[in-house]
């Protein structure tokens, strides 16, 4: 089990916005910032989704789970509405498992954010 992760990202301030309105769906909002330039978001109570102003290390993949298919399908609307790009638009992905259910966006700092629904239906 993932306790957090921490990217790094070259607009710390488009990146929060980004973040914030792509992640709004599946529960996240900032909350706790440091110092104008890190800040952490999550569901309440608890931040396990960090950005932080600094150089990327290159593009990586982050998928966080969704409840269900329509929250994957939010996700992905939200994402694309903050700015990110298109990486794969909401769909089944048998080749990961029957009921894979799962949307790819890029974000601003070219990494790959994927929402997913394990569930059938």
């Amino acid at each position: 089990m993932i306790d957090h992760i921490g990217i790094r990202v070259k607009d710390y301030a488009a990146s929060k916005s980004f973040y914030e309105e792509a992640l709004a769906p599946l529960g996240y909002s900032t909350l706790m910032e440091l110092g104008g330039v890190g800040a952490g978001l999550g569901k309440p109570g608890k931040p396990d989704f960090w950005i932080s102003q600094g150089e990327p290390s290159g593009p990586i993949h982050i998928a966080l789970v969704a409840p269900d298919r329509a929250t994957v399908d939010a996700f992905y609307r939200a994402a694309i509405a903050a700015g990110g790009r298109d990486n794969g638009a909401p769909g089944l992905r048998p080749q990961y498992h029957p009921t894979y259910y799962g949307a790819f966006i890029i974000d601003p700092d070219g990494n790959n954010l994927e929402a997913v629904c394990h569930k059938p239906e």
